[in-house]
């Protein structure tokens, strides 16, 4: 075995290792997945930046990660990792990212969403998603009128359709689950890509009212092509009177999650944890 297939064996290892440490929830009962497209099973890119990145996702989930135990509900956050919807960035925008949840007393549930290619797919899966944990919320030790939603680059396009398309569900209720609430009650949605068509419009599948949750938003202005798509869903949601608050910051790219990369973004995590202490009050 060359060491690019032995690194890869490795890397598959490590995200079984680190999924069996934690509680996963099935999103849908065995064959009432909608908009299903293929069984491929799941498997990780080979990768040579520290970045696990799942693809071939058919069986969505939700891996538990709970913040510690306070003798009252804690709020929580659904997490959407990005990777263009064709991967998930697992550790960058998934497992690092509820671990800094936990440490900010929030607990984290991580969407494995369906990719590659099924937009709609995927939108049914955090909707459905969003459902089932406010299902689960006393045994899960969560308040399920604070939960959020947090995404990344394409996870926070799908964040974004979670916002705007909470009036109906985009499948056939499947079972009681299917009667909680889809709305997250708050958002963060970070770098965001595909939000905007020609300049400042938002896209077409994103219908922003005034019933959008609070929002938080990072970016940055190197972020070709993906600035606009921020800008764009700001000057939205403060024509729509959406309560929304922006980070634009000079340099920091695409895609670097809560590393630091000796950028101006580098502090966003410091701005989104007071930002989060106040809407989760």
């Amino acid at each position: 075995m060359n060491r690019g297939c032995m690194a890869w064996v490795t890397v598959c290892a490590m995200v079984s290792a680190a999924c069996a440490e934690q509680p996963v929830i099935a999103v849908w009962p065995e064959g009432k997945t909608p908009l299903k497209t293929s069984d491929a099973p799941e498997k990780v890119n080979p990768s040579t930046d520290d970045i696990i990145r799942l693809t071939d996702v058919n069986v969505p989930s939700l891996t538990v990660f709970l913040a510690k135990d306070t003798g009252k509900p804690n709020p929580a956050v659904m997490i959407c990792p990005g990777g263009g919807y064709g991967i998930l960035a697992w550790n960058l925008e998934g497992t690092e990212i509820a671990a800094w949840l936990n440490s900010q007393g929030i607990s984290a549930f991580i969407l494995k969403y369906r990719v590659p290619g099924n937009r709609d797919g995927a939108l049914c899966d955090a909707q459905r998603a969003m459902g089932l944990i406010r299902s689960q919320a006393q045994s899960l030790n969560i308040d399920p009128k604070r939960l959020g939603i947090m995404g990344f680059s394409a996870g926070a396009h799908l964040s974004v359709r979670t916002c705007t398309n909470f009036e109906k569900r985009f499948y056939e209720a499947v079972d009681e689950v299917d009667k909680q609430p889809s709305r997250p009650d708050f958002a963060l949605i970070i770098y965001p890509a595909y939000l905007n068509r020609d300049g400042y419009a938002m896209a077409p599948e994103l219908p922003v009212t005034a019933q959008v949750p609070p929002t938080f938003l990072v970016q940055a202005e190197d972020d070709n092509p993906y600035v606009d798509s921020s800008l764009a869903y700001y000057i939205a949601l403060k024509t729509a009177k959406a309560p929304a608050e922006l980070h634009l910051f000079p340099n920091g790219g695409h895609g670097y999650g809560l590393r630091k990369m000796g950028k101006t973004t580098d502090v966003w995590p410091e701005l989104a944890a007071a930002w989060l202490s106040r809407v989760t009050k």
